[in-house]
């Protein structure tokens, strides 16, 4: 899930053979919090399988309560690590 601060996974590495053998896996991070990083934050980072997509699963800090519920049993559902 994306935050104003990071920026999508450029296409290249999406579809670059080399990165893929390299890194069969890669994780997404998302953090909630107030304030500089020397508040209180809570991060959690997840893997899903490569190619799934999850419908609205984007920014959670443009995603309803109902649906981030909803992309929570999602996620565990699918998740790989």
């Amino acid at each position: 899930m994306n935050t104003t601060a990071k920026k999508e996974v450029p296409q290249i590495f999406l579809n670059d053979e080399k990165v893929r053998q390299e890194y069969p896996l890669m994780g997404g991070l998302d953090e909630a919090g107030r304030g500089p990083l020397a508040g209180p934050v809570v991060a959690a980072a997840v893997i899903l399988p490569p190619g799934l997509v999850i419908d609205g699963l984007k920014d959670s800090k443009k995603t309803t309560e109902k649906s981030r519920k909803k992309l929570f049993w999602e996620i565990n559902k699918n998740a790989v690590g």
